[in-house]
């Protein structure tokens, strides 16, 4: 089970990893297949930065969850995806939803899902 579910982060981790090195070369591409345009250079610079941020760091914790075995790291991408969904559920309440809108959530949750498991699998004893 061990094997398994650190597995299953490490996949989590190069998801988002990929992710955000993919807005760090090019992210007018990536920012269109998340509904963002950049309002000029200062705008790339920003979705450049932030979303990199973002989605690296996650990843490089979930990697680091999953490669050491241990459930501290996690916490940092459960953060950061329980923050993100909780975000796109305010969007909901607030401006409704678009048929795109669940498609992302359905994933955020499902990462929420593997990584609150990690922590539990990997926080007992062997």
């Amino acid at each position: 089970m061990r094997t398994t579910i650190r597995a299953a982060i490490a996949l989590v981790g190069l998801f988002n990893l990929a992710i955000g090195l993919a807005f760090l070369a090019d992210p007018s591409r990536l920012g269109a297949k998340f509904f963002l345009l950049p309002a000029g250079i200062q705008g790339l610079a920003t979705m450049r930065a932030d979303f990199t941020a973002f989605f690296v760091t996650g990843g490089v914790f979930a990697l680091y969850g999953a490669w050491r075995g241990r459930a501290e790291p996690l916490t940092v991408p459960l953060l950061l995806l329980a923050i993100a969904l909780l975000g796109r559920c305010v969007g909901l309440a607030m401006d409704g939803a678009s048929s795109t809108a669940h498609e992302p959530m359905i994933a955020e949750a499902a990462m929420i899902a593997i990584l609150l498991a990690g922590r539990r699998i990997l926080s007992t004893p062997r």
